[in-house]
C-alpha cells in the first residue's frame, strides 16, 4: 500500500491540503535515509570481509612461521644432544685411555683457573 495519498479536487479540509506536502516531503527524506543507510551498510559489510579475511591470511601465515621455527628450533635442540653425547662419549672414552694423563690434565687446568681468579 503506498504511503502517499492523492488530493481530492474539491477537498477544503485544510489540514489535507497542508499535511500532503509534508507528508511527500518527509516520504522522500525518510527514502533517501534509507538508501543512504543501505549504501553505508554495503560497504561497511563488503569492508569487514575483506578485513576479515585479511586478517585470516595474517594469523595462517603467522601459525605457519611458528610452526616452522618449531621444528628448527627442535631440529637443532636435537642436534646438540647429539653433539653433546658425542663429546661427552669422546671425552670418557680418552679419559679411559689415558687416566693419568687426565688426572695432571685436571690438576694443571685447576691450578691456571685458581691463578686468573686471583687477578
Amino acid at each position: 500500500m503506498d504511503r502517499t495519498t492523492t488530493l481530492k479536487e474539491g477537498s477544503d479540509h485544510p489540514a489535507n491540503s497542508l499535511s500532503n506536502p509534508v507528508a511527500s516531503k518527509v516520504e522522500n527524506v525518510a527514502r533517501s535515509a534509507h538508501v543512504a543507510t543501505d549504501k553505508i551498510a554495503d560497504a561497511a559489510s563488503s569492508q569487514i570481509d575483506r578485513t576479515r579475511d585479511t586478517m585470516h591470511r595474517a594469523v595462517d601465515g603467522a601459525a605457519s612461521a611458528a610452526q616452522s621455527t618449531a621444528g628448527y628450533a627442535s631440529s637443532v635442540m636435537d642436534h646438540a644432544k647429539q653433539t653433546q653425547t658425542r663429546a661427552l662419549d669422546a671425552a670418557c672414552a680418552s679419559i679411559r685411555a689415558r687416566p693419568i694423563t687426565a688426572v695432571v690434565g685436571a690438576i694443571i687446568a685447576g691450578y691456571l683457573l685458581g691463578r686468573l681468579a686471583r687477578l
